[in-house]
């Protein structure tokens, strides 16, 4: 096994059959100590955060293979904390392509002169950049297509992709009276015909749940989940 990556929640290893294996941490995105799924840097280490994502991960991972939906996930190891993937190529250095179904984070920052704090958004998808040194800024399609990076046919495949995955995470949750308010997703390039696969993770860590108009923090969510 081959360290080929150390990442800010994970970390990535190179086994000798091809595929790779991804070591969860108990580290989260957040500034100063507050967690916040859309930050670039590590806020917090949560004790036990690392399993609890994994084990939502897997479980969100596992219904979206029962529907189609094509992803890198090969199975996972809860007490262990890792989980094993087929590899995939990403666009570019990296993109970060988020379902937005409340204006919250980010895009209420941005776009606050008219928007209304938790106003419906109705699974807005929206691209950006992974670049921790310019603040992971967001990007257009047409921007993606000129530099490069994604066809506008590869965007056509991603944002349908980002709304059918988006859609199924939030209705899982609807199970447990838990909202969706938005989530964070990553995709690559798998196998020899380049197919578009959701790559990462799906847990706490990356999306933004309430309850009762609560927020959930990442070692809760799991706990209310399961």
């Amino acid at each position: 096994m081959e360290l080929k990556y150390v990442g800010k929640t994970k970390d990535v290893y190179e086994l000798e059959d091809g595929n790779y294996l991804l070591q969860f941490k108990d580290d989260v995105t957040g500034v100063d100590g507050v967690f916040d799924p859309g930050a670039n840097t590590v806020g917090l280490t949560i004790d036990g955060v690392g399993q609890a994502g994994l084990k939502l991960t897997k479980h969100f991972f596992e219904v979206l293979k029962e529907k189609g939906i094509p992803t890198h996930y090969i199975d996972a190891d809860i007490e262990k904390a890792t989980m094993t993937v087929k590899p995939a190529e990403v666009f570019g250095n990296g993109l970060e392509v988020i379902c937005r179904y409340r204006a919250v984070g980010s895009f209420l920052r941005r776009y606050g002169l008219y928007a209304e704090e938790g106003q419906p958004l109705d699974g807005f998808v929206e691209v950006t950049l992974k670049d921790d040194e310019r603040e992971d800024p967001p990007i257009s399609e047409d921007a993606l297509d000129m530099l490069g990076i994604l066809s506008k046919e590869e965007y056509g495949v991603l944002k349908q992709l980002t709304r059918e995955i988006g859609l199924i995470v939030k209705e899982e949750l609807a199970k447990k009276d838990i909202d969706l308010y938005d989530i964070k997703f990553e995709f690559g390039r798998a196998g020899k015909d380049k197919q578009i696969v959701l790559i990462d993770e799906i847990s706490g860590g990356n999306m933004r749940a309430y309850k009762d108009g609560q927020y959930i923090e990442p070692l809760e969510l799991e706990k209310l989940f399961f």
